[in-house]
């Protein structure tokens, strides 16, 4: 942090810092709990406004936010979006972004687009590579050249099926396109859509800002100018930082690169409140199933409440209040009624309050259900919550939510996401809607004070009568499946572009043909990549240094000291039982339930509320891998995991024992519901899921490491649980699944243990006492040796399902992560996608996403496809991916790009408590410091040659299997690719 040269400003505590001319400093406030110093600034000259989240973090972040209101479902935003990162003034390239991902070392790259701003943000632990990026983010946003050519790649265009023949039919083609054609099958996506629609009938959040598909191919290219020259302008803009980083020298670059060329503008857009309904709505529409499903049990029923503003801290918070107390668990009375009912299968996935709005909505319902159910639900959820008014919530139910609260808070989250850029996340939607960030951050002293009110026994009851019981603003929406609306609307696709094609002129034909050719010259093109910055292989760091480790041996405890800002963190780790198949079948369903069911003397309800007041959640998780030296080898590990405030570490520790020794599975009807709820939650991962799930198909047959994951968590799994879900009807079968999952539980105990423990320096010796005088009296443990034999096999397949896009993979068996072939395969992925597929699958082919990678836990490569309109063509690009790679001549350059992608997955940064697991669970799985040494030398050292090699000896047709995820209306054609048909 810079030196301090000024007085104090901004209130107590506040520190005025080195600041650039160009800048104003608003304030500065010190954040204890989270140890970041919040610096707020202003540019002088345009108005745009920076927070800087100053901490001793060598992961730096940049974020900037544009606030953009559509006023329609074009989906001009989020095409703007796309196209921005598609050249500038500066980088005049085809595609600097996604260039940028495989010259970089950094730990995060994206865009996105929310539903009134849109953000760029990337993250990076190396200087250099900061600065690279953060001059290439900045041209793009501010000075994009937005070509019509890259409009019609990314937006939407009309083509002949064939782009030079005007003899075939006209279709339309995109990127956004087929990224909402996949986004908007997910019955939730609609459901959600169409609720804020109802909800919000006059402001920005009527409308799909990502577009619907069908009305994304009405926007026109000037539509999208015309919106960026009107938003993309540094006084509508928000800059965010995180970091080491001072603010001053953020200023200096950001004066320097873009904010020095513009004046302030006055910019107005349509931000007002909602006018509020004075009397409740009821909504029912259809979305899309295929014609060969049934329709029973697939309606969903959600009820949505308009409440008041997200950036007002004092009512966000209690919104956030009263969502706990409704639904945070099945002990909560909203939640246990929704599970509990009879009207569906299992509480929406949408119940809960959305913030993210300039007014938020609290939505609650029930999936699984028939239409003409509405009256019911809206009966049980109104006598819920009038119940609850009534009787009141205990204040240590309601004291157990705050120290939730206070543990999120607290807790330094970033194995997934960046940790600076979820700060500034939860920062941004204040800053965009006229709040004040600082608050939102710093709930200290906002806890303190609800600590006081619900002391009050009516406040809780209060706040649920004035927000949703007595609120007017409320849509009932029911959401029914029909099996004839996607063909119909597919017909009426068809028609239109008929009679438009038969409207063409000669002149538009040819310029239609144009286009198309334009643009394949264009995506052929290579660009001078020379001009864009980058980091080299001599930037890349020296492995980063492992966590420190002490081992009792008394114990066998792993004790890893980390500063963990006041949480304790505790697993006990059981080797896997010798199961059979089926009772590996019911490993998901064990992992899933045990933590959601009683527990001794406590029924599941008190469990739930225990879980609550003394952790912050407790889980448990089955991990197999295959050896290091050899994927057919499985080893595998039951991981029993919890966290607390460090206040509550003796509470974790006998919390987790006692699921560990006495977790029951004699409540059936619960069992039931939860079954149910799995089954659901396995329905929706087609659509955001569905190349995951493809590559997990095609990959079955592989090692037994893959086979597991399909049983487990994929395909089958899916096909599984609708199946188990059925039989569970039946009286008997559920007592004899019951029965099953208890066995399973008292052979789990039975297996040695081992411990980690993850803490701050001081808190690790009490923790290793409370394990050590809880466990010692525990009987010995008895290991059995897993073992799970396998047998090769190919697989051709095609699963059909409700899908308007595709999902490709092909596979290939390959080797352990320390064969010396593991290195290069590694390399190639990254090299494949980077010069070819990425071209060829997205680029031309319309697909959101394509690539390739290693799965040396595995032993597989694979190549995978994402919500992708072709099939056929996108199987043959696999292919031919394979001989562009034989055939043509190659860069280094190239070569170095795809092995620091590889080093930088290598070395992404954790959480503190997340470096020292992923340490722990290496060495577990002999994932040793020098194992990783190994690899990483070997991927230092990878050539063309080698790659070639490996594709050569691993990658040959013959050896390779093939699945497809897709819609009943490819039938046809999957079984004319040789592809057996499989009904998800």
């Amino acid at each position: 942090m810079a030196a301090v040269i000024g007085s104090t400003v901004g209130g107590s505590g506040s520190v005025e810092h080195k600041v650039h001319p160009a800048f104003e400093q608003l304030r500065s406030h010190r954040i204890e709990t989270l140890n970041i110093t919040v610096e707020e600034y202003r540019h002088r000259k345009t108005g745009a406004r920076h927070l800087h989240l100053a901490a001793d973090n060598d992961e730096n972040v940049f974020f900037v936010a544009l606030r953009t209101f559509p006023m329609d479902s074009t989906g001009v935003a989020h095409i703007l979006e796309h196209t921005a990162l598609c050249g500038s003034e500066r980088f005049p390239v085809r595609d600097p972004f996604f260039m940028m991902i495989h010259r970089s070392l950094n730990t995060f790259m994206n865009a996105f687009t929310s539903s009134d701003w849109t953000a760029y943000p990337f993250a990076s632990m190396n200087r250099k590579d900061f600065d690279n990026l953060l001059t290439v983010y900045l041209d793009s946003v501010f000075f994009s050249t937005l070509d019509p050519l890259d409009f019609a790649q990314e937006g939407h265009r009309l083509e002949f099926d064939t782009p030079t023949d005007p003899a075939t039919d006209l279709v339309y083609r995109g990127v956004v396109y087929n990224e909402m054609k996949g986004a908007m099958s997910s019955p939730t996506s609609q459901l959600w859509q169409n609720l804020s629609s109802h909800l919000f009938p006059t402001t920005t959040y009527h409308y799909n800002s990502g577009g619907e598909p069908d009305q994304i191919v009405d926007l026109s290219y000037q539509d999208m100018l015309s919106f960026y020259r009107h938003h993309y302008h540094p006084s509508n803009a928000t800059f965010a930082t995180y970091g080491n980083i001072p603010a001053h020298e953020h200023h200096a670059r950001f004066e320097e690169l873009a904010l020095k060329r513009f004046d302030r503008l006055e910019i107005e857009l349509p931000v007002h409140d909602e006018k509020r309904l004075f009397s409740p709505v009821r909504v029912e529409q259809g979305y899309a199933i295929s014609e060969q499903e049934d329709t029973a049990g697939k309606t969903h029923i959600v009820m949505g409440w308009l409440l008041g503003h997200s950036f007002d801290l004092q009512e966000n918070l209690e919104a956030q209040l009263l969502a706990s107390v409704l639904l945070e668990n099945s002990a909560s009375p909203l939640m246990r009624a929704l599970e509990t009912t009879d009207i569906g299968h299992a509480p929406s996935p949408m119940c809960g309050i959305e913030d993210s709005n300039r007014e938020m909505t609290f939505v609650c319902g029930i999936e699984g259900s028939e239409p003409g159910q509405q009256g019911a639900l809206e009966t049980l959820i109104e006598e819920t919550l009038a119940r609850v008014v009534s009787e009141g919530v205990s204040e240590e139910r309601l004291e157990a939510i705050l120290h939730q609260l206070e543990l999120q808070q607290r807790e330094i989250a970033g194995d997934q996401f960046p940790y600076g850029l979820q700060l500034i996340m939860s920062a941004i939607s204040p800053m965009i809607h006229g709040g004040d960030p600082v608050e939102l951050l710093d709930l200290e002293p906002v806890l303190e004070k609800m600590r006081e009110k619900i002391r009050d026994p009516g406040y809780v009851p209060d706040l649920i009568r004035r927000k949703i019981l007595e609120n007017p603003h409320r849509v009932t929406l029911t959401l029914r499946p029909d099996d004839k609306l996607e063909p119909r609307r597919q017909q009426a696709i068809r028609e239109a572009l008929a009679r438009r094609k038969a409207a063409l002129t000669e002149q538009e034909t040819q310029e239609i043909i144009d286009r198309a050719r334009a643009l394949e010259d264009r995506q052929a093109r290579k660009d001078d990549d020379s001009m864009l910055p980058k980091v080299d292989l001599s930037d890349v760091p020296l492995q980063l240094p492992e966590p420190e480790c002490r081992y009792d041996g008394d114990s066998s405890t792993s004790l890893y000291a980390r500063g963990t800002n006041g949480l304790v963190y505790e697993q006990i780790i059981v080797p896997v039982p010798d199961l059979s198949q089926d009772d590996l079948v019911l490993l998901p369903y064990y992992t899933t339930l045990i933590t959601e069911v009683g527990c001794g003397d406590l029924d599941y309800l008190g469990m739930q509320d225990r879980i609550s007041a003394e952790s912050g959640g407790i889980s448990v998780s089955f991990s197999a891998k295959g050896g290091i030296d050899d994927a057919q080898n499985l080893s595998g590990y039951l991981v029993f995991s919890g966290k607390a405030l460090a206040r509550n570490r003796a509470e974790l520790t006998r919390l987790l024992a006692d699921v560990f020794n006495s977790a029951r599975f004699d409540e059936q009807e619960r069992i039931r519901e939860l079954v149910a709820q799995v089954r659901t939650r396995r329905d929706q991962a087609v659509t955001g899921s569905g190349h995951s799930l493809a590559m997990g198909a095609a990959s079955q047959g592989i090692s037994p490491g893959a086979w597991l994951a399909f049983r487990l968590g994929g395909l089958e799994a899916i096909r599984g649980a609708r199946v188990l879900d059925k039989s569970l009807d039946d009286p008997e079968d559920l007592a004899t699944f019951c029965d099953s999952l208890a066995r399973l539980h008292g052979r789990i105990r039975q297996q040695s243990r081992q411990f980690l423990l993850v803490a701050e320096d001081e808190q690790l010796e009490p923790m290793l006492d409370d394990v050590k005088e809880l466990w010692s009296g525990q009987p010995a443990a008895t290991g059995e040796q897993w073992r799970l034999s396998h047998r090769p096999y190919q697989v051709h397949q095609a699963w059909l399902t409700s899908t308007q896009v595709n999902f490709c993979s092909r596979a290939f068996p390959t080797v352990a992560v320390d064969h010396p072939d593991a290195a290069p395969l590694s390399v190639l992925g990254g090299f494949l996608r980077n010069g070819y597929l990425h071209r060829a699958i997205r680029e031309k082919g319309g697909a959101y996403g394509g690539g390739a990678g290693q799965d040396s836990v595995n032993g597989t490569f694979r190549f995978f496809s994402y919500r992708d309109p072709r099939l056929s063509e996108t199987l043959d690009d696999f292919d031919q991916s394979l001989r562009w790679l034989e055939e043509e001549n190659h860069e280094a350059q190239d070569l170095e790009e795809s092995i620091l992608g590889v080093i930088g997955q290598l070395d992404r940064p954790r959480s503190p408590a997340g470096a020292a697991r992923h340490a722990f669970h290496n060495r577990l799985f002999g994932r040793t410091p020098e194992q990783r040494s190994r690899f990483r030398e070997r991927v230092l050292a990878v050539t063309i040659a080698d790659m070639q090699r490996v594709a050569r000896t691993w990658l040959a047709p013959e050896n390779a299997s093939t699945a497809v995820v897709t819609s009943h209306d490819n039938r046809e054609l999957a079984q004319k690719l040789g592809l057996e048909l499989r009904e998800l």
